[in-house]
């Protein structure tokens, strides 16, 4: 357990910047009163790994938007094909 400079316990949190994507660090669990305390969990990281992180991030982010952007075209479709399974059914006994 790692405590911060008020004394309350540290929150493990992780860095989204380009410069450290991914990184862990202990900060202030106060957000607004914070004590300004700040420690790194995780070791730096080399800079191949900086360079490609963000990137493949992006690469990812891109890639959901796209599967959500599907699975509700794929759920419309079904709906559709349903209704017209309906439609010929109720054409069809009448």
């Amino acid at each position: 357990m790692v405590t911060c400079f008020c004394g309350n316990e540290a929150v493990l949190r992780t860095s989204w910047t380009n410069t450290n994507p991914g990184r862990r660090f202990w900060s202030c669990s106060q957000s607004v009163p914070n004590c300004g305390f700040f420690l790194w969990f995780d070791p730096p990281m080399c800079v191949r790994s900086r360079a490609i992180i963000p990137g493949l991030l992006t690469s990812k982010n891109l890639l959901q938007e796209r599967l959500n952007t599907l699975a509700s075209a794929n759920r419309r479709l079904k709906m559709w094909l349903i209704c017209s399974w309906l439609l010929f059914i109720v054409m069809f006994y009448m």
